[in-house]
């Protein structure tokens, strides 16, 4: 009974794997296939139509198919119902359902705008647009410069991050001329959220706006500061300070304090005035001794530890 019971298990362990084995070389069989898929037989920008000439089918490996891909010409190019392309296809490119319009839909640039998001458009020109080196899909960061009024010195001219990490949907719906070179746009879209397209329609009419090409993936500065007349200067302890403003502004702070306490004093002491030490020949009281004048002081900070020293003097 024991021999036979362990006979009955080692047979439905040897079934169980053999299944197994058949199922997974079946699988592989399948994969290592190949399908047909639509790719494109010339390049297409946005807005081409598709037409059976632009199209071909080829043999495609199975298990690289990519999901979206078209199988069926018929599913791909309904009859009587156009198609257009909504970003650039290259050619022997697979032909992807969300690089075409819908079936009976025109080239709109809504159609790749993710859930809540808007398009925005702004003007632009050769040095603001990056000199035509932007190009739809870049990320860049938006900067305003605007005047401002009420400074210690009236209005002057400042420049913000208004935006930061901006995806560009289109550069005048194309990046590059025909023969390739870069193309100066004259307006940009921007994919933004409903409160940036807010930011973008005021900054507009409040100064102008400048673009700034970022590295892809690279992240958010969390450090913004304004920059203004005052920090176009080579100066680590004033304008700008990155990365650590906190660090640096307070030190600069300690070292411009420092810088005016020892100026006070030293104007403070010069302008005091000075007894001529002369007594009368008439006067037979003897003249009142006169104070020592105090000594200027420098103080001086070496890192975060300020050292105050006594300089000069007066009556040598």
């Amino acid at each position: 009974m024991i021999a036979l019971a362990v006979a009955i298990v080692l047979g439905l362990v040897a079934v169980y794997v053999a299944n197994i084995y058949i199922g997974g070389s079946k699988q592989q069989q399948e994969l290592q296939g190949t399908s047909k898929v639509a790719v494109a037989s010339v390049p297409m920008a946005f807005g081409t139509e598709l037409t059976p000439d632009k199209v071909r089918f080829v043999d495609y490996p199975k298990a690289s198919i990519p999901p979206g891909a078209y199988a069926d010409g018929v599913q791909l190019l309904p009859a009587g119902q156009k198609r257009f392309a909504l970003m650039p296809i290259s050619v022997n490119e697979p032909i992807l359902a969300d690089k075409i319009s819908a079936p009976g839909a025109g080239a709109s640039i809504a159609a790749l705008l993710p859930e809540g998001m808007r398009a925005a458009t702004v003007a632009i020109n050769d040095v603001s647009g990056v000199a035509g080196f932007v190009q739809p899909n870049d990320t860049v960061d938006v900067l305003i410069t605007r005047q401002v009024q009420g400074g210690p010195n009236g209005a002057q001219q400042v420049t913000d991050v208004l935006l930061q990490n901006i995806r560009v949907l289109a550069i005048d719906q194309q990046a590059k001329n025909p023969d390739g070179t870069p193309k100066v746009g004259r307006t940009a879209t921007f994919e933004v959220a409903p409160l940036d397209a807010q930011k973008l329609a005021l900054a507009q009419t409040a100064g102008s706006l400048s673009l700034v090409l970022r590295k892809p993936g690279d992240a958010n500065n969390p450090v913004v500061e304004t920059v203004s007349m005052n920090d176009l200067r080579y100066n680590m302890y004033s304008g700008a300070r990155y990365p650590a403003p906190a660090v640096v502004g307070g030190l600069g702070g300690a070292i411009a304090g420092a810088m005016n306490r020892t100026t006070d004093t030293i104007n403070s002491t010069a302008s005091r005035p000075r007894s001529s030490g002369t007594v009368s020949r008439r006067s037979t009281a003897k003249p009142a001794p006169r104070p020592a004048p105090e000594k200027p002081s420098v103080e001086i900070y070496r890192g975060t530890t300020s050292n105050s020293y006594k300089v000069g003097g007066y009556g040598r």
